[in-house]
């Protein structure tokens, strides 16, 4: 039950519903055990041979062959008062009415439960979701990006039906079983304890059965999230891969997963398949085991019953079968479930690394520095940024320069706290930063990054992220500062152009203006730029530096240099290597010493 505790947890404010589901299925397995309860005496007295002798009222006793005695005496005072097909006519109305409000009960009970399985699953993926946005960046270079996916859908459908729809079997079937054997035990414990023994004895072979369900499960799911991740890898990658003409390999790499996934899930559907038609057998089996000993006991005077209520007695157990059926797969169905749980629970339960501190402060503006002291920073304890130390003047451009690898942007990570640092301090107006919350922090800062990121949505709403009730004046300002107002303009809806996924229906030079307009609409006093302009032709480079330099007018920014002829100008330039500040100084102060700076400017044929 451990398993489910996060389940039950989300149960827990709906105990009114847990309450009326279990009393609509209690009423259902009475009214179901009514109709049993009134055919057998009826039977025996309908069709016995000689005349209807009038029976004496018996006197009520709280047991179940005076509850017996108390139909069977009903039932003769019908045939006496009126006649055999008078008391036929009353018992059909009867087992007709008590089923009838069996099935409303059961058709109650699922009107309740439907709603709390719907709640339960939109809680879980509210939760899934609103922890991915709140883990940190370095989580997620661990992970694939399609095992996530496959999380957030796969597992969460397999909880959804393998889970949320065992609670129904769950909560009914053992209801059901325990009220019959209740009933049982009170009509002849000498052959419940028998039957008592056999039912242990089945359960312990089922679980037997099932015992390597869940590790299967397990491997199914994790098969399933390698495919996600292939095929979000074929989607981003299509035309690498049609160039190099991979596909042969990314075909067969799709094709051996699917198999392994294939043969596993066959393993795990024989297993539960094999459920039902395994406890109908031992069912029946416990049965046959249940008429021999019981008609021995019978026949002997042996068992306290009669041979009608022993006829009323294994009809009541032959009504154990189908929910012992039922529990037996929903026991199959929790064991798949629960590895689909452990998965979600490996995020929902995942470290948040970076967070507010309870008494964090709000930081409206920035007015004097960011000062890197003696910082350093390590990630799996390798250790990335070694004593750092840096003073970044308000007003002034900082560029960041070195090999692939040195640590650049891992020290502008450091800025917004996308990741904290492990040694020393990070502070800005002299005060650390992790005095001061995320939101306040990051509203101080703008950011552009080498690659556009972009949502599905359209131009204008793409411009405005993260702003509430922008107006549309300041959103076509903001585009004319990163010369995209008049691209735009040309586009058939303007401003309300939907843009595709990740901006596919813009050109590349297009996407990163948009990026620009966005950090231009926030206004930040702080830019960080990630070489914005890489990636870009010569036409789309000039207008997209353009904007850049309108945008980084009055403001501080730290810029992550890939192409050094656009850092020429910066008040100062730190190299990295290895993690640590190798040179600093403006252009020309560095290419004087001749050094790591002068051998990268070289290496771009920068004149």
């Amino acid at each position: 039950m451990k398993r489910f505790s996060r389940i039950l947890f989300y149960l827990k404010d709906k105990k009114q519903n847990i309450g009326l589901y279990v009393v609509f299925n209690l009423l259902s397995v009475l009214f179901s055990l009514v109709s049993l309860a009134l055919l057998a005496p009826f039977l025996q007295m309908l069709f016995e041979k000689g005349e209807q002798v009038a029976l004496a009222k018996p006197e009520f006793e709280l047991n179940a062959n005076v509850l017996q005695a108390y139909i069977k005496y009903g039932m003769n005072d019908l045939i006496q008062q009126h006649s055999k097909v008078y008391a036929l006519a009353v018992i059909c109305i009867l087992m007709v009415v008590s089923i009838f409000f069996k099935n409303v009960f059961i058709y109650l009970s699922f009107r309740v439960l439907a709603p709390m399985r719907n709640y339960v699953m939109t809680k879980l993926r509210s939760d899934l979701y609103a922890k991915i946005l709140e883990l940190p960046i370095g989580f997620f270079t661990e992970q694939r990006k399609g095992d996530i996916i496959s999380r957030m859908s796969n597992d969460a459908n397999e909880i959804e039906w393998s889970v949320m729809s065992t609670l129904e079997g769950l909560i009914r079937d053992p209801l059901q079983i325990l009220i019959i054997l209740a009933i049982m035990v009170a009509m002849s414990p000498a052959l419940s304890l028998f039957l008592l023994v056999l039912l242990p004895l089945t359960g312990f072979i089922i679980g037997r059965v099932s015992r390597s369900l869940k590790k299967q499960s397990t491997s199914s799911q994790e098969q399933l999230g390698t495919l996600m991740s292939i095929l979000d890898e074929t989607l981003g990658g299509l035309r690498v891969i049609k160039a190099f003409n991979a596909e042969k390999i990314l075909r067969n790499k799709f094709f051996d997963t699917n198999d392994t996934l294939n043969h596993i899930r066959n393993k795990m559907n024989f297993r539960r398949d094999l459920a039902s038609p395994m406890s109908e057998f031992l069912g029946v089996l416990v049965l046959s085991c249940i008429l021999w000993f019981g008609g021995l006991l019978v026949l002997r005077g042996e068992a306290g019953l009669s041979p009608e209520n022993f006829i009323t007695y294994i009809l009541f157990f032959t009504q154990i079968i189908n929910p012992a059926k039922s529990l037996s797969t929903s026991f199959y169905n929790a064991q798949r479930g629960s590895a689909a749980i452990e998965r979600i629970e490996e995020i929902l339960k995942a470290p948040i690394t970076v967070v507010d501190k309870p008494d964090a402060k709000t930081i409206v503006q920035f007015n004097k520095s960011i000062e890197f002291r003696n910082v350093s920073f390590n990630y799996d304890e390798i250790s990335i940024l070694k004593n750092i130390n840096l003073t970044i003047e308000k007003g002034k451009t900082i560029a960041l320069v070195g090999s692939s690898g040195a640590g650049k942007s891992t020290l502008a990570d450091l800025v917004p706290r996308f990741h904290d640092v492990s040694e020393g301090e990070l502070l800005i107006d002299g005060v650390n930063i992790k005095e001061y919350s995320l939101n306040s922090v990051r509203n101080l800062m703008g950011i552009v990054t080498q690659e556009p990121i972009l949502f599905n949505d359209t131009i204008a709403n793409n411009i405005a992220l993260g702003i509430d009730n922008s107006s549309p004046e300041a959103i076509m300002k903001a585009a004319k500062v990163a010369n995209a107002y008049h691209f735009i303009e040309q586009k058939e809806a303007g401003f309300d152009t939907n843009i595709g996924d990740r901006g596919s229906k813009l050109s590349g030079g297009e996407r990163q203006r948009v990026t620009i307009a966005r950090a231009v609409l926030k206004n930040p006093p702080i830019l960080i730029l990630d070489e914005a302009t890489s990636a870009l032709d010569t036409e789309s480079e000039r207008l997209v530096q353009d904007a850049i330099n309108n945008m980084m007018q009055n403001r501080t920014s730290i810029v992550i240099a890939h192409r050094l002829s656009t850092i020429r100008h910066a008040d100062e330039i730190i190299v990295l290597q290895k993690g640590e500040i190798a040179e600093r100084g403006n252009h020309d102060e560095l290419l004087a010493k001749n050094g790591i700076y002068r051998r990268l400017v070289d290496m771009q044929e920068v004149k």
